[in-house]
Order: C-alpha cells, then structure tokens, then sequence
C-alpha cells in the first residue's frame, strides 16, 4: 500500500501533512512560493483523498506510510492531525526527519485534569457518533470549528470548504480511524524524545487548539521555539497565508535548541 502523494518545486525536501477530513488541496495556496524554496513531497493521510485506509486506527501505521513515501531526509510540515502523525514520525525514525513545523499541533487534543486546553472529550464523542450517521454533515461541521473564531472566519470557511471538495472525499473508514487517533492520542511523555528542532505555531482564536497549550508544550519540549498567528483560528496558514509562509520559513531556518 502506498499513500498518494505528488512532489513540486526544488530545495531543501520538504514533507506537508495535511489535517483530519482534508486532503493535499490545502496547501495549494502556499506551494508557488515554497516551491521556489523547498522540494516539496505533499502526502494524503491514509484514507484521505486517493489514499487508502490503514489498517487501523494506529498513530505509528499512519506515521510507517507517510515515511514510505517521504523522501530519505526532510522537513517535516504538520497541521494539527498531520502534525501528531509527524511528531510520531520523528519519533520512530529520527534520522529521517531533521525538524519539525507544526501547525495549530497538540500532543493531546482531547481535555484532562492536567490538560485543560485542549477539546472536550464529549465534543469529540458527539462527532464520532454524527460520523457513522452523516460523514459529509459531520465533516462539514468540523470545519466550521476550524475557522470559528478567526478574524477571516468566513472567508476561511469558504476556502477550507472549496479545498476539500477538490479532491476524492475521505472515506468513513478515514475519517473514523482519524477520528480515533484525535481522541486517543497522548504524546506529551514522548516529546522529550524529539532530537529535532521543533517549531509550533498557534492561531490566537483557535478554539480546537487553544494558545493556552503553548505554555504546556514549552514546558515539555523546553528546547522548542513557537510563535503565534494574531487573530487566526485553527487553520493559521490559509486564514493569513503570508504569516503562515513566513512562519514555515523561519522554522526551517532554526537551528537546534532555539
């Protein structure tokens, strides 16, 4: 099985993941100026788009196929989902990623005693019980909490809509394996794990991903560096794309231990 992928431009390699319920079509706005900069590998999550399903809802299986498929040694690009499947990339295979840029990225996206900033357990449920009843109505409702709370919130939505109706629809299994591994998985023991330099960007009204998370991850990760997108929510990079593309940049440019 290998995960659809396409690459473009020419540099320095570099891998784009995009998030739960989306597919490749969401970086398009930023691939004509990084491709003058980076090769870029673009990658559809398992289940997504042209991809096909894993064969389960396995963090490390998701993070085994897009290795397949990326090149020996990269920059690693994630936004939020794809951004934990990067995370467990660079985890299990450290020489093959050599720094990380995660967008609108939580090691724990669902909430605990000692995680408050982060999605009720109970928003995720209701989402996994809509999903076997309507995926189309669910995911579209998913992207509405992406882009609640941006300052561009209708345009965002417009855009997020417009991308994931580019490409062939996630399938249920997709989308219900993704759906798994936002609810189940915790990588805040396993940061310290991370030899690479990592870059964490926020949206300042990400609902799905609060700001108040950065402090937690610095906590964990104290090597890391991170930056905040004013007034963006959860999709920072196509709600203020400059801002995003700068950011990426400079994250490729950090050395370790900035």
């Amino acid at each position: 099985m290998s995960l659809y992928h396409f690459r473009t431009g020419r540099g320095e390699p570099m891998v784009l993941l995009h998030g739960w319920g989306m597919n490749t079509s969401v970086w398009e706005p930023l691939l004509p100026q990084l491709g003058d900069r980076f090769s870029i590998t673009v990658v559809e999550l398992p289940g997504h788009g042209d991809s096909r399903a894993a064969g389960a809802a396995d963090l490390a299986e998701w993070a085994r196929l897009c290795l397949a498929v990326a090149p020996a040694q990269a920059f690693w690009v994630g936004w939020s989902l794809g951004g934990q499947v990067a995370l467990r990339a660079a985890m299990d295979a450290p020489a093959r990623v050599d720094g990380l840029a995660l967008l609108a990225t939580t090691p724990r996206f669902i909430q605990a005693a000692d995680w408050p900033f982060a999605m009720p357990v109970d928003t995720f449920r209701q989402f996994a019980d809509a999903l076997a009843k309507d995926p189309n109505a669910t995911l579209m409702r998913f992207l509405g909490l992406q882009a609640k709370g941006d300052e561009h919130a209708r345009e965002t939505l417009k855009m997020l809509r417009a991308e994931v109706a580019q490409r062939a629809p996630a399938s249920r299994v997709g989308l219900s394996q993704g759906l798994e591994l936002l609810l189940h998985s915790d990588l805040r023991r396993e940061l310290k794990q991370l030899s690479c330099r990592t870059h964490w960007v926020f949206g300042s009204h990400d609902t799905l991903v609060p700001v108040g998370a950065r402090e937690r991850i610095l906590d964990l990760l104290p090597g890391a560096s991170s930056e905040i997108i004013d007034g963006a929510g959860h999709a920072p990079f196509l709600s203020h794309p400059q801002a995003g593309l700068d950011a990426l940049v400079r994250a490729v440019a950090m050395p370790l231990g900035t």
